[in-house]
C-alpha cells in the first residue's frame, strides 16, 4: 500500500449524525491503511458539484447521502448501470485520470439486508416516500423480483418522477396518495424512506402483519415509533444501521481495491448503537 495520506468522506446535508466516519475508519484499522482517513462535509445538493471539483488527487471516494444523490450522478463522468437506472448515486469513486466514476451500493445493500431478514422472491412490497432512497428501494425490489411495487407519497410528481426507475429496472409502480399509506402497508415487505418524525403517525394506524419485514431506513432517532409499533405486532424489523454497514462495505472495496474487514466494521455499528 503506497505511504502517501489518502483521504475520503460522507458528504450531505445534515451530516453530523453520521456514522459513516466511525465504519470506514475502523475498516482502514482493520486492514491496516494507516494513511487513509475518513471525515465528513456538510454540503448541499447545490454545492456538491463545486466541492467535489475542488477535491485533490489524495482523495479517494465520496460516500453520499441526503440530498446530494441525483446531483452526484450529475458530477460523475462515468456511472455504474445500476446508478443510471436509478438515477441516483450514493458513491462517487476517484479514478486514476482525475475524473469520477459514480454507483449506488443502497441497491445491493437493501437487497441483502432484506434476504437477510427472511424476504422471499415475489414478495409484495411498499415503499413509503419517493425521494433519492426511495429510487433505490425500486430497484431493490426489482432484483427481489417483487410482484407488486406500491409508492407511497403526498405528492404525486414525486411519484411520476420514480416512473423512468421503475421501467428502466423492469418492475411494474403503482403509485397511492399519503392517505392510503396504512392500507399499503399490509403488504409482504415495507420500506420507509421518508424523513424524520413523517411517518410517526403513521405507525398506530397500521394493522401490522406479524408476517411483514418492515426496513425503516433511519437509523437516528432508534427505534422509530414506526419500528417499535410493527416490532411489537411480531414484524421482523431492519434499521438504517443495516443498510448503513452493508452499503459500506461495497462503498469500502471501491475506494480502497481491499475485501471489506466486515466484522471490525460491524463492531464499530454495535459498539456507536449500544452507546
Amino acid at each position: 500500500m503506497s505511504s502517501e495520506r489518502v483521504r475520503a468522506a460522507v458528504v450531505g446535508a445534515p451530516v453530523a449524525h453520521s456514522l459513516s466516519p466511525l465504519i470506514h475508519n475502523a475498516g482502514y484499522a482493520a486492514v491496516g491503511l494507516d494513511q487513509w482517513s475518513y471525515t465528513r462535509f456538510e454540503c448541499a445538493e447545490a454545492d456538491l458539484p463545486a466541492l467535489v471539483a475542488g477535491l485533490g488527487p489524495e482523495w479517494a471516494g465520496l460516500s453520499v447521502t441526503m440530498p446530494g444523490k441525483e446531483a452526484a450522478l450529475a458530477v460523475a463522468a462515468t456511472a455504474s448501470p445500476v446508478a443510471v437506472a436509478v438515477g441516483a448515486a450514493n458513491t462517487l469513486v476517484h479514478q486514476h485520470d482525475g475524473s469520477w466514476r459514480a454507483d449506488n451500493t443502497d441497491v445491493g445493500g437493501m437487497v441483502e439486508v432484506l434476504t437477510s431478514a427472511g424476504v422471499r422472491p415475489e414478495s409484495t412490497l411498499t415503499v413509503l416516500g419517493a425521494g433519492g432512497t426511495a429510487r433505490a428501494a425500486v430497484a431493490a425490489a426489482a432484483a427481489l423480483r417483487a410482484r407488486t411495487v406500491t409508492v407511497v407519497a403526498r405528492r404525486k410528481a414525486a411519484i411520476d418522477d420514480l416512473c423512468p426507475v421503475a421501467e428502466a429496472v423492469g418492475v411494474s409502480l403503482v403509485g397511492v396518495p399519503w392517505a392510503d399509506a396504512a392500507a399499503a402497508c399490509r403488504a409482504d415487505v415495507v420500506i420507509s424512506t421518508v424523513p424524520k418524525g413523517a411517518a410517526d403517525r403513521l405507525a398506530r394506524a397500521v394493522a401490522w402483519r406479524p408476517t411483514t419485514v418492515l426496513f425503516d431506513a433511519l437509523y437516528d432517532p432508534w427505534p422509530t415509533p414506526l419500528a417499535s409499533v410493527a416490532q411489537a405486532a411480531g414484524c421482523r424489523v431492519c434499521s438504517g444501521l443495516d443498510l448503513l454497514l452493508a452499503q459500506a462495505v461495497g462503498q469500502f472495496e471501491q475506494f480502497t481495491g481491499v475485501p471489506a474487514p466486515r466484522e471490525a466494521m460491524a463492531a464499530a455499528l454495535t459498539s456507536a448503537r449500544s452507546g
